[in-house]
């Protein structure tokens, strides 16, 4: 966590001292002047039938505005991506809203489209993901916390799905389905790894059938893919109906659709589906919707967001969670095939600090100046960038969230090893002077946004699972190649005979490294990656990988931010960051 006001003040007077007024963000946001969500709405052309409203700063748009609008001119997308993230941290989201509110100072008709947070970082390691300084979604506490209900409703959905799967099999079973075969499990937003493994079903018949089971957090669940992916109700109503619960003893897949549960499903997320509308510290509109881990799953916003963000705006400032490898991949890959989006240009966020980290420089270190670890650790950031622009044919811009430790030595060298690869480095201030601290930034982006690009995806879905696994493993992470243990290699034959072999893939890894052992900083080379497990989402539309120790149900850390977020008997929010 920063200071905003002591940052600013170091920038400004240019000196490593002097510190004013302490301010947090959750201080910053609260000292906000927010307008009221209707004339957010009115500055879109958005009227009271489009408008839902959750008090004065929040409102859902309904999701049915899109269809209205299908005639409309599409947005130029901006898709902001960050290096591998390290203790040091980025500033993905924070640069997210700089860039928003800088190309809303430039005059420009911006939306930015953002993921909802899920309560598991908020209470762990995160303390809340609404950006950060001078460059802030708000109401931050309640887009951090219950929102408009969006979360509740997809676990909710859930684990109906999860009831309905063993009352099944309690009253009877006369699908057959076997109980050792169950692969849907029930899902809690929140860090919990006591979950991770359970048996349940025990003390009796009266109490169902006793067998091992699981949760997953909210944000990995298949509802949330399939509730990001959805197009309309009645496309959310059939991708629920596809998704795949578990198997009979004959090995026939069973779906929600066997146990006509996806209407009862669809009714609890038919307010959810709506995009939610709030603003900026700037009080630029924003869209936030939707929000699956990257790293376990495809880690962007819905496509109701960004559609209707691309229909109200010229611009349309989008992420994708974790790094380029993940995040931004998976946008590409997966939301961008199945929604048939063309990006036309990508922010790759990166700090002096996270870049000395992945040269070998301890997190106690980072404010000290060496180049000798920051041009050891840049070759993360130039892999990053190199995948962008002749992986995924994209142009590219480096925004570099500036902290005052970081020298003119080092700043320089970040830039001329980008200009050497044809990407240019651009200083971002956003975190301490909002808008104004992204007007570089938001120039180039416009500038690169008319540029023609020759988007294209990083593998094709021909050929076998293995091979498409194999090709995104070599030309994204720079492995040598992929492996599939004879369990996963299973698994793949199975899907591919129950016609699942042709989807795009979903890799489930660690967000630390471009490999998957997450000890592996900086640009490693020389590795494979191994599949330990393939599973389909049927309902999503994509095949999940699992890698490494990567886990669906997350820990909390050591020292939580949960022990350090309190409430005054005023209702006054402190300690969220």
């Amino acid at each position: 966590m920063r200071t905003a006001c002591i940052f600013y003040a170091r920038r400004k007077n240019g000196s490593e001292k002097g510190s004013v007024c302490m301010k947090t963000d959750i201080q910053i946001a609260q000292e906000a002047v927010l307008e009221p969500i209707s004339d957010v709405a009115a500055s879109l052309g958005l009227d009271g039938e489009s408008l839902i409203p959750y008090g004065k700063y929040k409102a859902k748009v309904d999701h049915r505005l899109v269809k209205k609008l299908a005639e409309k001119k599409d947005a130029k997308v901006i898709l902001v991506t960050a290096i591998s993230p390290t203790p040091a941290g980025e500033g993905k989201t924070t640069t997210s809203v700089g860039l928003a509110d800088a190309l809303h100072r430039m005059g420009k008709n911006v939306v930015l489209a953002l993921r909802e947070p899920s309560l598991g970082p908020v209470f762990g390691v995160k303390g809340g993901a609404a950006g950060g300084g001078y460059a802030q979604v708000v109401p931050m506490e309640d887009i951090n916390l219950h929102f408009t209900g969006d979360l509740h409703a997809i676990g909710a959905a859930n684990n109906l799905l999860a009831a309905m799967v063993d009352n099944h099999i309690y009253q009877g079973n006369a699908l057959n389905i076997d109980s050792r075969r169950i692969t849907w499990k029930r899902c809690v937003d929140m860090n919990d790894r006591q979950l991770r493994h359970v048996v349940d079903g025990l003390g009796g018949r009266a109490n169902g059938c006793p067998r091992e089971d699981g949760f997953d957090i909210t944000v990995a669940s298949e509802i949330m893919a399939v509730f990001c992916l959805a197009e309309s109700l009645s496309d959310l109503k059939a991708r629920l109906g596809r998704i795949i619960v578990g198997y009979t003893y004959d090995g026939a897949p069973v779906t929600a659709h066997d146990l006509r549960a996806e209407g009862a499903m669809t009714a609890l997320l038919r307010d959810a589906l709506s995009p939610n509308l709030v603003q900026t510290l700037e009080g630029t509109p924003v869209l936030v919707h939707g929000g699956p881990f990257a790293n376990i799953a495809h880690g962007c916003n819905s496509v109701l967001a960004t559609r209707m963000a691309r229909k109200l705006s010229d611009y349309t400032v989008t992420e994708a969670g974790f790094a380029a490898d993940l995040g931004a991949e998976k946008f590409f890959d997966i939301k961008c095939r199945l929604a048939e989006l063309h990006p036309d240009a990508v922010v790759i966020v990166a700090t002096v600090r996270a870049l000395k980290y992945h040269g070998g420089a301890e997190k106690d270190a980072l404010g000290a100046e060496n180049l000798e670890a920051l041009e050891k650790g840049l070759p993360n950031l130039l892999r990053h960038a190199d995948n962008i622009k002749n992986v995924f044919g994209l142009p590219c811009v480096v925004a570099v969230n500036v902290f005052p430790t970081d020298t003119e030595a080092e700043l320089a060298l970040v830039a001329e090893k980008c200009a050497a690869l044809g990407v240019k480095a651009v200083r971002s201030d956003v975190w301490a002077r909002g808008g104004a601290g992204g007007e570089a930034l938001a120039a180039e982006v416009v500038r690169l946004c008319e540029e023609e690009n020759e988007f294209r995806f990083s593998y094709d879905l021909d050929g076998t699972i293995e091979e498409r696994l194999d090709a995104l493993c070599r030309s994204v992470y720079r492995a040598d190649g992929v492996i599939l243990t004879p369990e996963a290699k299973k698994q793949a034959a199975r899907l591919t005979a129950l016609g699942f072999g042709n989807l795009p893939v979903c890799v489930a890894k660690t967000q630390y490294s471009f490999s998957d052992n997450a000890a592996l900083r900086g640009a490693p080379e020389g590795f494979t990656v191994t599949v330990r497990e393939l599973r389909v989402s049927a309902g999503a539309g994509f095949l999940v990988a699992l890698t490494g120790d990567i886990m669906t149900m997350p820990g909390l850390p050591k020292s939580p931010a949960a022990e350090r977020i309190d409430v005054d008997e005023n209702g006054v929010i402190t300690g969220m960051f």
